[in-house]
């Protein structure tokens, strides 16, 4: 068995070929793409973050809001860059998203990607300290985000406040019980998959990561699960972990599917350069009729190794198309491939 769900960008565009031609429809699609898949059995509702950009940038009112609509399926992020992020409000709106989605929430958070302007952090007021990069600044920030969502009392109270305190140093609130085990990071190297073991987050990888042995992508990402596992194991954690994996994967089973999808040019994996000093390996894409997939699919080693996949969707395509695809793999894949 493997937990299935989806990951969107919620992107926005004016173009009349979009059908989220607003931050409202993205907004409120994402709701009920959410909701969807709900209904149709699966099992996570996953966004990534960007700012300064016509996607989702604000996640946690989103996250509320679909825990409110929803009873059962898991309610994420893959990934919250945390060089924008401060992590003791950043725990304030997690653990609300996560109380009012009873405890559903799972936490996606990496140390972030190239962005749409230079240097964004800034503008939100985060500059590294002396001789730390933006990255040590991220992974500082997580470290903080950990600490505070283990419910402990940092603060020192007030000898005359305004409402009656209970004993001792006060915590972040509203604290929910067991959202620090609930946090993932995005990791695209095995060093930073192995420093989030030691510090008992999950893994989530993506379509892409740092091109360290030339092999494969799926063969590099099967490698960098099992450092991950190995370092966790190392770490003596009393918990087992999870690891999610990211695809884009379409079962051409009508009209649509094929003239959306059926064009057969993106079934390589791709190298390129994320920035100045880092060659990374983008994944390929999956998009075959049903018995096809299933085939490709058994030799994915990465898929093999996670417990959890997150199918990308192309959610300018509207809530009803992208309900469909999820259906598609739920229904005619899944199953031939025990994940259901």
């Amino acid at each position: 068995m493997k937990k299935i769900g989806f990951l969107s960008f919620g992107h926005w565009s004016p173009s009349p070929q979009s059908q989220t031609r607003s931050a409202s429809d993205a907004l409120l699609q994402s709701i009920d793409l959410a909701v969807a898949a709900e209904d149709l059995g699966a099992d996570g509702a996953y966004f990534r973050v960007h700012h300064f950009a016509r996607q989702l940038g604000s996640p946690f009112p989103l996250l509320a809001a679909i825990g409110a609509k929803t009873s059962r399926i898991e309610i994420g992020t893959a990934v919250i860059d945390m060089r924008y992020e401060n992590p003791l409000y950043m725990a304030e709106d997690a653990g609300a998203a996560d109380i009012i989605a009873g405890g559903r929430l799972q936490l996606g958070i990496s140390r972030g990607s190239p962005e749409q302007v230079i240097d964004g952090w800034r503008y939100f007021g985060y500059v590294p300290p002396e001789g730390q990069t933006e990255a040590d600044m991220a992974r500082r920030h997580a470290e903080v985000l950990l600490e505070v969502l283990q419910g402990e009392g940092f603060a020192q109270p007030n000898p005359r406040p305004m409402f009656p305190n209970p004993p001792g140093l006060l915590r972040i609130e509203p604290h929910s019980e067991g959202l620090r085990d609930r946090i993932w990071w995005g990791a695209s190297s095995n060093a930073t998959a192995a420093w989030a073991a030691k510090l008992g987050m999950n893994l989530q990888s993506s379509t892409l990561k740092d091109d360290e042995s030339g092999l494969p992508f799926h063969v590099q990402q099967a490698d960098q699960i099992r450092a991950f596992r190995e370092a966790w194991k190392a770490a003596g954690h009393a918990r087992e972990p999870r690891v999610s994996v990211s695809r884009s994967i379409f079962a051409l089973v009508d009209d649509r599917d094929r003239a959306y999808f059926g064009y057969g040019n993106d079934n390589d994996d791709k190298i390129g350069f994320i920035d100045e000093k880092t060659r990374a390996i983008f994944g390929r894409s999956y998009a075959a009729e049903p018995d096809v997939l299933i085939e490709q699919l058994a030799k994915d080693e990465a898929i093999a190794e996670a417990d959890t996949l997150l199918l990308t969707v192309p959610n300018q395509l509207g809530v009803d198309y992208n309900a469909h695809v999820m259906e598609a793999i739920l229904t005619h894949v899944a199953p031939a491939l025990g994940w259901r």
